[in-house]
């Protein structure tokens, strides 16, 4: 009881801080176009081939029109990204997050010595040290909730799971709400702990 507790409020907490994006439709085709820029770092479908650039292939489009409205307002810095969206509007940020969202990302390869530690934290997350489990939000196959805006991880590459977990714990990302859940989370995760959850969701579908 204490743990489905705990996930709704975890729940509760993130969709209560997120902004209310005016909802459009995208048009994937339309997204594609606008997605030329995007290649060099992400891959032409969104399958970066660099670990320490993000798979963007099926992202949940809610989750990532956020991210392009944090990063365009600056509540995310991301330094690579200086720049690229000045001028885009919420429909172009709605076509972008719909071509994205149409493809299917590519699955990795889990590192074997982690898989089992990496895999009870994500299901089962740390009781001892208050780390509930990734499932909560992310969901059991790591596909993520839609409707709170709440990433999909599975396939993601371990450098970049490994760096944006690094980073909320350092405070460095801060665009996770005012109920700072991510922060909190990483922030009781040791380096080890968070390579080896990083290392399951890359192989995790």
């Amino acid at each position: 009881m204490k743990k489905v507790l705990l996930s709704v409020l975890v729940v509760a907490g993130m969709m209560g801080t997120t902004h209310a994006f005016a909802e459009l439709q995208g048009d994937p085709a339309a997204g594609e176009q606008k997605t030329a820029a995007c290649a060099g770092c992400h891959g032409a479908d969104g399958n970066s081939a660099v670990g320490n650039f993000p798979k963007l292939a099926g992202q949940g489009a809610p989750y990532l029109i956020k991210q392009l409205n944090d990063v365009q307002s600056g509540e995310r810095k991301i330094v690579e990204m200086t720049g690229i969206l000045d001028g885009m509007s919420q429909q172009d940020f709605a076509d972008i997050a719909a071509f994205y969202a149409s493809k299917n990302i590519s699955i990795g390869q889990a590192n074997p010595d982690l898989v089992s530690e990496g895999e009870l934290i994500y299901r089962a997350g740390i009781p001892a040290k208050g780390v509930p489990a990734c499932t909560a939000c992310h969901g059991p196959a790591g596909a993520g909730i839609d409707l709170a805006k709440f990433p999909a991880l599975g396939g993601q590459h371990t450098d970049y799971t490994v760096k944006q977990l690094e980073m909320f714990r350092s405070g460095e990302r801060a665009n996770d709400g005012d109920a700072r859940v991510m922060r909190s989370i990483a922030a009781r995760l040791s380096d080890r702990e968070i390579e080896a959850v990083s290392s399951y969701i890359s192989g995790l579908h």
